[in-house]
């Protein structure tokens, strides 16, 4: 997963949903996106074993201004967010379950 974007902050009117109490993993999906169900897999699988994170799916092609406002190029593209709605981390692709448990521990402040 990618390092910091620019320190943009993502609220939860912009998300269409509540922010996680220590992070939101926000997921970037379309319909016919094969590695987006997989993606989806891993991220509410890691959000339900961390207390705190919320994973968040956003349909790009209903939300074209916010994908076109945070240069979403393709699906999945996955945000991590601190608790304070700030980018943190950003992959594209089918993440892997241990980058994702990384890049949560880099938004929650652990080691």
């Amino acid at each position: 997963m990618r390092g910091r974007d620019g320190g943009r902050r993502l609220d939860a009117a912009e998300l269409g949903a509540d922010l996680g109490e220590r992070a939101t993993l926000v997921q970037f999906s379309s319909a016919f996106c094969a590695p987006c169900r997989a993606t989806r897999r891993v991220l509410r699988e890691v959000a339900g074993m961390v207390p705190g994170v919320r994973h968040v799916e956003i349909d790009a092609e209903d939300r074209l201004a916010l994908v076109r406002e945070l240069g979403i190029l393709k699906t999945p593209t996955v945000l991590v967010l601190d608790a304070g709605g700030h980018v943190v981390r950003r992959a594209t692709g089918q993440p892997r379950r241990a980058d994702v448990i990384a890049a949560l521990g880099e938004a929650v402040g652990t080691p």
